[in-house]
């Protein structure tokens, strides 16, 4: 079960990337880090929390990032053994109501993805 959503910084040019130069890489990179914190962010300010403002179980404070492939892929999500639970915060139980925050976020963040590419790398051409 997912935990996590992984976002893919120009996967289909990964072969391409060797020939780039370091600057273009470094703004893809600015790209794909500038997507995933919007992501983390979204999950955070909309996972559920209880009367008190507590979220459930710490949710809020342990959703990460991490960096794979020299920081052009970045996967957002509950990653320690004690997250377990996160699962049933996004798909629910028979009974608690499934509050998905990861995909949705993911999907807020999808439209606005290229154009953060793209910018960051028109502004390193100009």
């Amino acid at each position: 079960m997912a935990r996590s959503v992984r976002i893919n910084g120009m996967a289909r040019l990964r072969q391409r990337l060797e020939d780039l130069p370091e600057d273009i890489k470094d703004a893809l990179k600015k790209g794909v880090r500038e997507s995933a914190e919007a992501v983390r962010d979204d999950v955070k300010q909309h996972v559920r929390v209880d009367r008190s403002g507590r979220d459930d179980h710490h949710l809020r404070d342990t959703v990460d990032i991490r960096y794979e492939e020299d920081g052009l892929v970045a996967e957002v999500g509950w990653f320690g053994q004690e997250d377990y639970y996160a699962v049933f915060q996004e798909r629910g139980t028979r009974r608690v109501p499934a509050n998905p925050t990861l995909l949705p976020a993911l999907e807020r963040e999808r439209g606005k993805y290229r154009a953060r590419l793209t910018d960051e790398v028109r502004r390193v051409l100009r």
